[in-house]
């Protein structure tokens, strides 16, 4: 044990109440003792108060954060947005102090918190779940301890009440459903105390010993509690994804083209997308469609043990049962037609566990790494419902399937005689849930083992982190204005299905990503001070082209947060539950460095992206913000001195360009494959209109051109007309270009600004950086366009402004927040 840092540090916000925990570590015998504890009502404000209060509880029981050996969370079940606070920082400070995370149940924190009150006999917790549910767990609180007699998950109040009920008379009653429901568990047994319905201090520090004393962690192993490896409580999938099982497990042909279907379905963009970008093997969960190709694939691959049609359809729309499917996503193939089934897999959740029911793959796909996928997938869901463990069975003489499995975790815990139909044994294996990391892309390379020694000549270092939408990227910048990383962790896959983001996927995402991406930042970052000697201004980002060995890796420069100078993150405008995650998490890790903390306006970030890739870029310049959730004009007199000239009164570009997309079957996103196919088409086919083209200011309208292209693809279906894409898609972007080049004119003209620059996803349209290039030449206006790697979301152009805030010494409190909606005119 490291005897300077005894301490664990605990909290949980996973309803309206802060639980605040500092215990000392006594490795001998496994035992917390607690040295302070606090209870704050929060009130939905977890995120502001949640730091500030950690900082103030360690002040006045004198304990340094350098005297922090472990960082203990309640990790749900609750508040979806409370739980991702809690956890988000809680990341960023065990990352920062180099410790480990472990997670213990908020229901067990409220359990053994009554236990330390004195409370003892057979009860049980119910937490506020929302929409008239509860997560309801029976415990046993004995002289002994708190003990869990049932796994998590969620009821409708109700029912509940009526479960606990019949099911005997209990000893108690707590958690915080009961100040909506105190009158439906009122029959169940006698109700706590208010004061014991959340969790508390002490409850966390015991549920921590608890798990400790019976081999389920080691606050002390940093290694085996790695930051990023700790996953939220949810018990249920998004309401996307329910809707999504609920529709797809009906027998409905929905492929666009198909009994009269005039759009492709949110699931069947999962296949538009992986043809558009040519990925071969599309992803989506199984649909009724599809029962008839898995049933005979299962009798190619199963034998005697396939499964029939009918138990295959028996199995979808089961709220247990999680099922996906792949599918040979060839981009030849015409838009309207079926893409083959080459493999499935189902899983069942009991009790924490995901059974793996099936596996299957066509065998000319093997060796395409598609059951790891489908594994992966399975598994991502059945965390989501609460699973910690995955268990199967497989043949004794299937030794490849062994193998993938080992490969993933899992080990042979024995054999079930006879348990094939052609009298073959099962081994049953059981391990980790597989998992799947979101694709990184950027400047990436691996570091580790020796600190890297920083020039002065470099200073200040700055971290950023953008998490605004469904990307979750973070960036290393030096005091030289040298992006030193800039990584970016993709989520579209899994939004793809849906046809556009959907806001609980994303958070629940950044929250799986964040800590990678980070370590992926700081370790390129060293690598790159590495290879530029004494970091001089404008040296590249160096990323190893060949793996390391260990030798060589354990030798390589390694960067710590400690080692930075600032840490900075996007807090507004975006989407609320994604903004959180980032804000917690760098706030956590600011505090946990001892460094300053920047805020940053994700639009601002637009504006500095120009910066990237050219030096000599400065204001006055009028700037076109173009992105899936703005479409604005700015002047630009100085940095940090924006004027909004006129923004969209309805739709934003980039969305117009997403449900374009949608209406013809193309993909997600929609901006890249519609410039794909404008590229091959007349943009003069289709008189599409040009909206506030002459309405004398410099607002736009996007709601009115997007309604007329799905009208007009849809009439050209319904008249049995083969629609011509190519030209749809030129047609609708030069409708698009045209009002974009003459409010751009027009706001040139009215500022007299010497240049004009871009910013935002559709930046990166070749239609519309074209369009102001002629613009520019014909006005003599100076063109500066963003590279195409920073059009989109990314963390490089928060570090961007995080560098001049950092000058100006303009840092933030550790009470800031998330904010749906910031203006630019005015910067933090």
């Amino acid at each position: 044990m490291d005897t300077a840092r005894p301490f664990v540090l605990a909290f949980d916000t996973a309803n309206e109440v802060i639980a605040l925990g500092l215990g000392k570590l006594c490795p001998e015998t496994a035992t917390v003792e607690a040295v302070a504890c606090a209870e704050v009502e929060a009130r939905r404000a977890s995120n502001t108060q949640l730091v500030p209060r950690i900082d103030g509880l360690c002040a006045e029981a004198g304990v340094a954060r350098e005297e922090i050996g472990c960082v203990c969370v309640g990790r749900g079940p609750g508040s979806f947005t409370g739980v991702r606070i809690a956890l988000a920082c809680a990341k960023g400070i065990a990352s920062a102090l180099e410790v480990g995370l472990v997670g213990v149940s908020s229901l067990d924190g409220v359990a053994w918190g009554a236990w330390a009150a004195g409370v003892r006999g057979t009860g049980a917790v119910v937490a506020d779940a929302m929409r008239k549910e509860v997560y309801p767990v029976r415990f046993a609180l004995t002289d002994d301890g708190a003990r869990r007699l049932t796994a998590d998950r969620v009821v409708k109040a109700e029912a509940a009440a009526t479960e606990l009920v019949e099911g005997g008379p209990l000893d108690f009653v707590t958690g915080d459903g009961l100040r909506k429901y105190a009158d439906l568990f009122a029959g169940a047994g006698p109700l706590l105390p208010e004061a014991q319905w959340t969790p508390t201090g002490a409850g966390l520090l015991r549920a921590l010993q608890a798990a400790w004393r019976a081999g389920e962690c080691d606050p002390l192993d940093a290694v085996r509690h790695d930051p990023g490896l700790l996953l939220p409580v949810y018990t249920r999938l998004s309401d996307a994804e329910e809707n999504e099982r609920v529709r797809l497990a009906q027998a409905v042909d929905t492929l666009a083209g198909k009994r009269g279907s005039k759009h492709v379905t949110m699931n069947d963009t999962a296949i538009a997308n992986a043809r558009a970008n040519g990925e071969g093997v599309a992803y989506k969960p199984l649909d009724a469609r599809h029962v008839a190709a898995v049933a005979a694939l299962e009798a190619q691959v199963m034998g005697s043990d396939a499964w029939n049609e009918a138990l295959v359809a028996d199995e979808l729309g089961r709220p247990d049962r999680l099922w996906w499917a792949a599918y040979a996503a060839d981009p030849k193939m015409p838009l309207t037609a079926d893409a083959p089934l080459v493999g499935y897999a189902g899983g069942w959740v009991v009790d924490g566990d995901v059974q793996i029911l099936k596996v299957g793959v066509d065998p000319a796909w093997r060796r395409h790494g598609i059951a790891r996928v489908l594994l992966a997938r399975v598994a991502d869901d059945a965390r989501n419902l609460g699973a910690r463990t995955c268990s199967l069975e497989v043949r004794a003489a299937n030794t490849g399937a062994q193998a993938l499995y080992e490969a993933l975790g899992f080990t042979a815990l024995g054999r079930r005689p006879r348990y094939y139909s052609d009298g073959e044994d099962a081994v049953i294996m059981t391990g980790p849930l597989p998992t799947m990391a979101l694709p990184m892309v950027g400047n990436g390379g691996a570091a580790a083992g020796v600190p890297a020694a920083v020039p002065a000549a470099v200073r200040p270092l700055i971290l950023a982190i953008e998490s605004s939408c469904d990307e979750t990227a973070a960036a290393v910048i030096d005091g030289t204005g040298v992006l030193r990383s800039d990584i970016v962790a993709s989520q579209v896959d899994f939004h793809a299905r849906f046809g556009g983001v959907v806001p609980e996927i994303a958070s629940r995402k950044h929250i799986e990503a964040i800590c990678g991406v980070c370590d992926e930042a700081l370790d390129a970052a060293a690598a790159s001070l590495a290879a530029s000697g004494e970091g001089a201004a404008g040296a590249t980002p160096a990323a190893p082209s060949v793996p390391f060995s260990a030798k060589e890796q354990d030798a390589r420069p390694r960067l710590r947060w400690r080692d930075l100078d600032a840490v900075a993150v996007t807090y507004a405008p975006g989407l609320v539950g994604a903004l959180v995650v980032g804000v917690a998490f760098a706030k956590g890790a600011a505090w946990g460095a001892d460094i300053p903390f920047i805020v940053v306006n994700h639009l601002e970030g637009h504006l500095y992206a120009n910066k990237i890739g050219l030096d000599d870029f400065a204001p006055p310049a009028v700037v076109s913000l173009v992105s899936g959730g703005n479409t604005m004009l700015v002047y630009m007199a100085d940095w940090g001195d924006y004027r909004v000239l006129g923004a969209t009164i309805d739709d934003a570009v980039g969305e117009a360009f997403d449900k374009v997309a949608k209406a013809l079957g193309l993909g997600y996103p929609g901006g890249p494959v519609v410039s794909k196919f404008a590229a091959e088409g007349d943009p003069a086919a289709i008189p599409f209109p040009r909206a506030m083209l002459h309405s004398g200011d410099l607002r736009f309208s996007l709601s009115g051109l997007k309604t007329a292209v799905v009208t007009y693809i849809n009439g050209e279906r319904a008249a049995g007309r083969e629609l011509n894409v190519p030209d749809t898609c030129a047609s609708f972007t030069a409708a698009v270009v045209d009002v974009q080049v003459a409010k751009a004119r027009a706001a040139l003209e009215e500022t007299g600004a010497p240049t004009f620059c871009l910013g935002g996803g559709v930046a990166a349209n070749p239609a519309l950086r074209a369009a102001y290039e002629q613009m520019c030449a014909e006005m003599g206006v100076r063109l500066v366009m963003p590279p195409l790697s920073a059009c989109g979301d990314n963390a490089g152009m928060i570090a961007e402004v995080a560098l001049d805030r950092y000058r100006a010494g303009k840092f933030a409190s550790l009470d800031a927040d998330a904010l749906a909606h910031g203006d630019l005119e005015v910067p933090y």
